[in-house]
């Protein structure tokens, strides 16, 4: 069971925001991550709670932040419910999309499970709901991922494959790279691993 600690900074300008202490691992039907968020001075500032079916889907997500709060599945493509701070205006969305996306680590590794792509395979085009800091906003958005390269280097616990994704944001065209291994991320715009007690986990 990896569990570790991400830093996450502003992509743009690496204004540092705070970090998620998190663990994760493979279950009987899939996989599962649970994180919890700090500020810069150290504040608790929301939580992450993402289960996957074994064939990448994510069939529990729940979010808090700012004092709102998301609950989100699979479900005729995602459908999720937004809960106010005062908890008494609910609403409800749902998007013909593939999957969740956020500034969590998670929604990368949780995506790679979902497309299981293989280097040389060409580009993959997905429609995500982000939820957009600091109050969860829905936001649709479209993306390309192509996994570029694939390499394996020998580490104390055996050999590590690490998989480097390039991104490309459909709207405006920028592109970025992500490296991942199993399921941790190495790093990626705005998130750098600070530190892993347990190796990745291995997913098949």
């Amino acid at each position: 069971m990896p569990r570790g600690r991400y830093s996450l900074h502003d992509p743009h300008d690496r204004t540092p925001l705070g970090e998620e202490h998190f663990h994760c691992a493979p279950g009987p039907s899939g996989w599962r991550y649970v994180s919890q968020l700090t500020t810069p001075s150290g504040d608790h500032a929301g939580s992450v709670d993402l289960a996957l079916d074994d064939l990448g889907r994510p069939i529990r997500l729940e979010l808090h932040a700012g004092g709102w709060q998301v609950r989100g599945a699979a479900l005729d493509g995602v459908t999720w419910v937004r809960t106010d701070p005062t908890g008494s205006h609910a609403t409800e969305g749902n998007v013909r999309a593939h999957a969740f996306t956020g500034s969590s680590p998670a929604f990368l590794v949780a995506l790679t499970r979902l497309l299981r792509l293989t280097p040389g395979s060409g580009s993959t085009r997905v429609r995500l709901v982000a939820f957009t800091d600091p109050v969860l906003a829905p936001l649709t958005v479209d993306q390309s991922w192509a996994l570029v390269d694939s390499e394996t280097h020998p580490t104390d616990n055996g050999l590590l494959t690490v998989d480097e994704y390039q991104v490309t944001a459909l709207d405006t065209g920028e592109r970025h790279s992500v490296h991942i291994a199993g399921d941790v991320v190495l790093a990626a715009p705005g998130v750098e691993l600070e530190d892993l007690q347990t190796p990745p986990s291995v997913l098949p």
